[in-house]
């Protein structure tokens, strides 16, 4: 079993003014990092992209991006369930400023990467949205950062809804190796919201090598998980208690692309 901290529960990777600061250099890998941000009405946050792109997504209220003096309007949302939001791309090497009127909850999910591209914004009317499963395995993707919807440098980033009671993240899967048109190698996060903040989930991670990520873990509102190597999934909903979950993804290859292999013990039947 590895070593590496695996399960962040909420208020455990907090630092400044983020309720949770996942950096690279914090996670032991290259490449993807999650920073959550609170602001209270009326309040503001300035940061310096550096050498990581970023996106700013609402998990609940509404506001302002500032990106080197031009301004995107985030119309947002009540919470994560209620439905997709808008966003805006920060890229490496800007200065932004977050600006809420009537306060909320912020995600930045952000990678570490080589190009500078262009500042943008994403309306939420044009993020595709993917059932994905079916019976107790079906959930909802809402692709509003994937490899094929909008344009990064390194990032791949969705949110996941899955329905009280059922299974996601499933068959199990992994992307730890460089597979020409298989697979990708990516570090992943997982952020984890439940609907009612009473409720818990399961992830579950098993070894694809020898000391590779084993983790079982009870997870709450506002907890991570760190997924550097290994088989994912599933990720169990409690009956009765809708899961969110927001993926944040990056690597070193040549590619941006999320190309992944299915546990072969757990794909039979499934649909």
């Amino acid at each position: 079993m590895t070593s590496r901290r695996l399960h962040l529960p909420a208020g455990t990777a907090a630092r400044g003014p983020y309720a949770l600061d996942i950096d690279p250099g914090r996670a032991g890998w290259s490449r993807s990092a999650l920073r959550v941000l609170d602001l209270p009405p009326g309040a503001s946050h300035v940061f310096d992209s550096a050498d990581a792109e970023w996106v700013v997504l609402p998990l609940a209220g509404s506001g302002t991006v500032r990106v080197d003096g031009e301004l995107f309007e985030l119309g947002g949302r009540t919470d994560v369930f209620a439905s997709v939001t808008d966003f805006v791309y920060v890229p490496r090497d800007a200065h932004a400023q977050i600006a809420s009127g009537a306060g909320g909850r912020f995600a930045l999910a952000g990678a570490n990467c080589e190009r500078r591209l262009p500042a943008r914004y994403g309306p939420a009317p044009e993020v595709p949205v993917e059932d994905r499963g079916s019976g107790d395995r079906a959930r909802r993707v809402r692709n509003f950062a994937s490899a094929d919807a909008f344009p990064c440098d390194r990032l791949i980033a969705v949110e996941v809804i899955t329905p009280g009671g059922h299974w996601s993240s499933y068959p199990p899967h992994k992307h730890d190796e460089h597979r020409p048109g298989t697979e990708s190698v990516l570090e992943e996060i997982y952020y984890y919201e439940i609907a009612d903040p009473r409720g818990y989930a399961y992830q579950r991670i098993s070894p694809s090598r020898a000391g590779g990520a084993d983790l079982l873990a009870e997870v709450r509102h506002g907890d991570a998980v760190l997924v550097p190597d290994g088989w994912h999934g599933p990720s169990i909903a409690q009956p009765g208690h809708d899961l969110y979950y927001l993926n944040v993804m990056a690597g070193p290859g040549p590619e941006r692309a999320w190309k992944i292999s299915f546990h072969p013990d757990h794909t039979e039947g499934y649909a």
